[in-house]
């Protein structure tokens, strides 16, 4: 049999980060270790974060990871609210666009530059429309909300949806949340831990890391 082909461009971003099944959401104060918890992140296996734009310095730490880590690593950027944003984003290096709601000039200017574009929803009309729009991903957020449960209603009538929560996803719902068919999962504070950043501590870091994607694993083989 032929082997299955390489995929590139935006659906090949897509299908890493379905792969990875994580996405690392780092919020920080600061630009100055993001290229360090973005090392020590890849390290523990997870090769897929989200740089958001609530961290000051957001563009420049984009470029320098992307710049230092080259492919080892997709690096993106989260909390886009308009499309100049996502435009300087994806100038710095930004090789996906996540936004916490549905703005449909978001996702022209992403895939006018051959990008992914994940947007926000919550209801199940916004996140349909948001997929009608072109979204490659849908961010369902906050879904600590309604929990895994949700997912299974929402993929029920509308099984075509690749759909990622954000919020309320940590070791213990890991697996919850792919078994409801989410398709990857973006996990915050409960992976990229503040006091880990402040203390410098990369090898704890690391460890959690791995521990996610264990928790991934074993959520997939269940």
């Amino acid at each position: 049999m032929a082997n299955a082909p390489i995929l590139t461009g935006r659906a090949g971003t897509v299908a890493r980060m379905e792969t990875s099944g994580l996405v690392a959401v780092i919020r920080a104060d600061g630009p100055d270790q993001l290229v360090d918890v973005c090392q020590s992140l890849r390290d523990g296996g997870v090769d897929v974060s989200e740089i958001t734009m609530t961290t000051p310095g957001a563009l420049d730490a984009i470029n320098k990871a992307t710049t230092k880590l080259g492919k080892d690593c997709l690096i993106g950027v989260g909390s886009v609210l308009d499309p100049e944003t996502a435009r300087a984003a994806i100038l710095a290096g930004a090789q996906f666009i996540v936004a916490p709601t549905l703005n449909l000039e978001v996702i022209a200017m992403a895939h006018r530059y051959s990008k992914p574009v994940i947007p926000g929803g919550m209801t199940p009309t916004e996140i349909m429309s948001a997929w009608q729009a072109g979204a490659d991903l849908v961010k369902v957020f906050p879904a600590n909300l309604f929990g895994p449960g949700y997912f299974r209603d929402l993929l029920a009538p509308m099984p075509q949806l690749k759909l990622t929560p954000t919020g309320g996803v940590d070791l213990k719902t890991a697996g919850d949340w792919l078994k409801a068919g989410a398709s990857c999962l973006g996990v915050g504070s409960a992976l990229v831990k503040k006091d880990l950043i402040k203390a410098r501590d990369w090898k704890a870091l690391t460890s959690l890391a791995a521990q996610f994607v264990e928790a991934v694993k074993q959520g997939r083989a269940t």
